[in-house]
């Protein structure tokens, strides 16, 4: 009864490691507190990495590549928009972006199996040149 039921899978982790990494930078109020999640983090995705045998190859390298960028040009978009700069972001970019890391978060998941993300939405027609050349 005391153990966790929903642990965050493999995925899920490298995204919030992304994440914790462009706050590292870009909030340095924080530094030190977002330096500690990311030792946290990395601690975790290698025990998930060891416990599963897991064997990262380049298709995965590459969708952690692909979520990093999606998540910092989310992150610019919409800080941005916060700031009231109005050109050059677009929020229906962002939320296309947000279906490419979806999908790369569940390219990385396959190393391990479990739990995906089904929700992958389209880019517009406007934004084809965003679409990333997986190999299927």
């Amino acid at each position: 009864m005391n153990q966790r039921k929903y642990l965050p899978t493999l995925s899920e982790l490298v995204d919030r490691l992304s994440i914790a990494q462009l706050k590292e930078v870009f909030i340095t109020d924080h530094k030190s507190e977002y330096a500690s999640e990311i030792s946290d983090i990395v601690h975790d995705i290698n025990l998930v990495l060891k416990e599963n045998k897991a064997e990262v190859d380049g298709d995965v390298i590459r969708a952690i590549v692909v979520l990093s960028q999606m998540n910092l040009h989310i992150w610019h978009n919409e800080s941005n928009y916060r700031k009231g700069i109005k050109d050059g972001n677009n929020l229906e970019l962002t939320h296309g972006l947000n279906g490419i890391r979806n999908t790369a978060k569940n390219k990385i998941q396959e190393i391990v199996g479990g739990r995906k993300d089904y929700k992958i939405d389209c880019l517009a027609a406007e934004f084809k040149d965003w679409e990333i050349s997986w190999d299927e």
